[in-house]
């Protein structure tokens, strides 16, 4: 088995080139029969180094055109929510340069804006480091998700929830312990009288902060209330 890290005996830019073009040639031998797209990344600038033939026949762009976008190879056909989502737990990853380590994440990637956006399972792992023992490159594999089946349309929950969360957490601030408690309760469908004796306030004050809680969350209606009460885990 060959060594994913380059002895200090050899030349550093060298060795790395040499490993990288090693993994390169033994993922070509196998890529074209198996089922799922394989990326190999520059970390430092996240630029893409090799996608095998399938991957760059989704993406519609030849592997020296991939290579050109450099580091806008994410935002050319990622979505960049996700990206943010598991940039912490990739970053992780790199910090611990455990030789084991990997990390699983869910991302949608498209062609172009023209496209619809397409549900993946991509792992990630660090492939190559240099002779002080750095994570230079790191590989992903990425095996698309059938859109008719139950875990996709999980997963577009959770996302919608999420972004749902990023837009109105300034909003959510606003609101007082207090109100964040009226408010699970409002999610909950208790009303003002049920609101009044189960915190021992008056149904005036209990009537108010309804009323200011909806006016702070620009609610409508009670799906508004529960989206919140939700997407902030009151209940």
């Amino acid at each position: 088995m060959r060594s994913e890290t380059c002895l200090a005996t050899n030349g550093n830019l060298d060795c790395t080139k040499s490993l990288l073009q090693q993994k390169i040639h033994s993922i070509e031998a196998i890529a074209d029969s198996l089922p799922i797209v394989i990326i190999i990344l520059d970390i430092q600038t996240h630029a893409v180094e090799y996608m095998s033939p399938n991957g760059q026949q989704i993406l519609g762009f030849s592997l020296e055109e991939i290579k050109e976008l450099g580091s806008n190879y994410q935002h050319a056909f990622f979505n960049m929510e996700d990206v943010m989502d598991f940039q912490p737990k990739f970053l992780e990853l790199m910090n611990k340069n455990n030789k084991k380590d990997y990390a699983t994440f869910f991302q949608q990637v498209r062609p172009s804006p023209a496209h619809d956006w397409n549900w993946y399972l991509s792992t990630s792992k660090i492939i190559i480091r240099d002779a002080d023992d750095n994570p230079t490159h790191y590989i992903v594999i990425a095996a698309p998700v059938d859109p008719l089946h139950h875990v996709t349309s999980k997963v577009n929950r959770l996302l919608e929830e999420n972004n749902f969360l990023r837009r109105n957490q300034k909003i959510f601030a606003l609101l007082t312990k207090r109100e964040k408690e009226i408010l699970k309760l409002m999610a909950l469908g208790e009303s003002a009288i049920e609101i009044a004796c189960k915190l021992h306030i008056s149904e005036e004050t209990a009537a108010t902060h309804r009323r200011n809680i909806k006016a702070k969350l620009k609610a409508e209606n009670n799906y508004d209330i529960m989206k919140f009460a939700q997407a902030f885990d009151l209940i």
